[in-house]
């Protein structure tokens, strides 16, 4: 029997289902059906959370705006579309811009009737918010910091090529929004009233894909759906390791639920990476589960067929054989090294700037988004934004730094050296008031729980120590918690999961090491972790190989008496 998500999208008639008369009709939200629609042209129906349970008690509908959400392929913008893109923060949205773990821009509290000009004038200037969200193949990320090692054509090239490959075809998008003008380069060239790669229901769930130079995983290549590792085959020619299987989020309520870390394919050379992403892409079309979307992911598929199911099913649909794949170079996971200033070639250099939590806001005492406003302006720089929300702003002469330097004090922005490696190696989600998933707080307390950090590490005279941490508002794992050194789960509004044992590199999982703490309580756990650490640790050991190296059963046995009792029953024995 098809859900109700499948056939919303089937009777859709490609996207556009009842938003046409919604989007000029009266009242301030849109209806279901209509609202999981908006998802692929990249928006999500929301409310203020801080208000609902006072409005629910007086009666009123919830206070509804839109998060919507700009797809930036690689996360790259020149400087017109950075300078469009901050120029409609305070015209239709609430004046700050959210920087995304995915390499995008996310305005929040939209209101209904500004969505029409705002991605209007966002396609004009060519950024686009079509299959930002939805159940399509995503935003593709990409190792884009401009290092002189980087084959940065190749790999902008090739996320570009992958972007404008799986776009939806439907003229829905433009019709909506830009009144039938394709305005954005990235647009299919054709309008026909079909989906080639996607078919009338789409994907059962949405699919993500990232591009990677050797060695460098700041995209955390394993947590993708389709990971692509730039590499040369056995006879030199270009080419890359496919990986496949990715994901990372799960349910509280759901034990069959889990992450999972992508596993070799095969050598795939540059011409034929397009077609072979394509067949896994309509593999998981054709045998995701569409009858329950907590399973409709790639993951689930490839854990229960194995493999090499896939790769005989990608054979199959290409007619082709694959190639074994070919050994990686060691990765190495300090997306710290690309903040601070460095040579981009031999004339220019960018500049790392650290943007905690990706929120881009001008505060009472500090003007983050002004001053980056005002940089673009004075030197026209490229802007790039990294997985870990933060921003290189490339293509600076050396008279630019002097410029760059300037406006940054003036707006009292800390550089990269100012802060604590406890921030710098920090991430979370916005959750709480705007995601309607968040089941707490993440964004808003993560300043919280990196002063505790802090503090505890200082204390234990581990101050040179910096902890790969992610927190989350829910279990879905947006900022990538599963792969963190220590992951911060959100299960009620004030309590949390805590995971240890992932690597900096994004190679390993954590593990669960215990349920439902409360946040006031954290300190009651981290504490004694690092007093084992800092007595146990190995030479040059982190923190993340430590904890996984002791296991979390060892782990617990040094926690306080509430905390082994919480762990009683949760399954997290190892």
């Amino acid at each position: 029997m098809a859900t109700k998500a499948e056939t919303v999208k089937e009777e859709s008639r490609f996207l556009r289902g009842s938003l046409p008369d919604e989007l000029t009709g009266d009242g301030t939200a849109f209806t279901a059906e209509a609202g999981s629609l908006l998802k692929f042209h990249g928006i999500y129906q929301q409310d203020d959370r801080d208000q609902r349970r006072q409005r629910t008690r007086a009666g009123e509908a919830p206070a509804y705006s839109c998060m919507v959400r700009c797809s930036v392929p690689g996360g790259i913008l020149t400087a017109d579309q950075w300078l469009a893109i901050d120029g409609l923060a305070d015209r239709v949205a609430d004046g700050t811009l959210r920087l995304t773990t995915r390499q995008g821009v996310q305005y929040h509290f939209v209101h209904k009737g500004n969505l029409r000009s705002l991605i209007g004038e966002l396609n004009r200037s060519l950024v686009t918010t079509y299959a930002a969200c939805g159940d399509v193949v995503r935003n593709i990320m990409v190792s884009s910091t401009p290092t002189p090692d980087h084959d940065l054509d190749r790999l902008n090239g090739m996320a570009t090529a992958l972007a404008n490959h799986f776009q939806p075809r439907s003229g829905a998008y433009w019709e909506l929004w830009v009144d039938g003008e394709r305005a954005v380069s990235a647009g299919p060239p054709s309008e026909p009233e079909a989906e080639p790669i996607y078919g009338r229901t789409y994907l059962p769930r949405k699919f993500k894909i990232g591009v990677a130079w050797p060695g460098d995983n700041s995209i955390d290549v394993y947590s993708q759906d389709v990971g692509l590792v730039l590499a040369p085959g056995p006879d030199g020619q270009p080419g890359a390791v496919v990986l496949a299987g990715g994901g990372l989020g799960r349910s509280h309520t759901d034990a069959t639920t889990f992450p999972r870390l992508a596993e070799p394919l095969a050598w795939v050379p540059d011409d034929s990476i397009t077609d072979v992403v394509e067949a896994i892409v309509a593999t998981f079309r054709d045998h995701g589960n569409r009858e329950d979307r907590s399973h409709a992911r790639l993951k689930y598929l490839v854990e229960q067929r194995g493999i090499g199911w896939l790769r005989r099913q990608v054979e199959d649909r290409t007619g082709q054989p694959l190639s074994a794949p070919v050994p990686l170079p060691p990765w190495d996971g300090s997306h710290r090294r690309y903040l601070g200033w460095h040579r981009q070639d031999d004339h220019r250099w960018f500049l790392g700037l650290p943007v905690p939590s990706g929120r881009l806001a001008d505060l009472e005492h500090l003007a983050r988004r002004t001053a980056v406003r005002e940089v673009v302006n004075a030197t026209g720089a490229e802007i790039r934004l990294t997985p870990h929300q933060n921003l290189l702003v490339c293509g600076l002469t050396d008279d630019d730094r002097a410029v760059v330097e300037r406006v940054l004090a003036d707006h009292n922005v800390p550089a990269a050296a100012e802060l604590s490696l406890s921030v710098l190696s920090s991430m979370a989600c916005p959750a709480l008031p705007t995601c309607g998933q968040a089941l707490g707080e993440a964004e808003r307390v993560l300043p919280d729980l990196t002063d505790l950090l802090d503090r505890l590490l200082t204390q234990r005279g581990l101050g040179d120590v910096a902890i790969e941490t992610r927190m989350t508002g829910c279990p879905n794992g947006c900022a990538r918690p599963y792969v963190a050194e220590l992951g911060i789960v959100g299960r009620t509004k004030t309590a949390y999961d805590v995971f240890v044992g992932g690597d900096p590199a994004g190679t390993r999982l954590a593990e669960l090491l215990i349920e439902s703490v409360p946040f006031t309580k954290l300190s009651d756990i981290i504490d004694p972790l690092l007093e084992r650490y800092q007595d146990g640790r190995l030479h040059g050991e982190a923190f993340g190989g430590w904890a996984n190296r002791v296991g979390t059963s060892a782990l617990a046995e040094g926690l306080p008496s509430f905390a082994r009792s919480a762990r009683a029953g949760t399954g997290a024995e190892r």
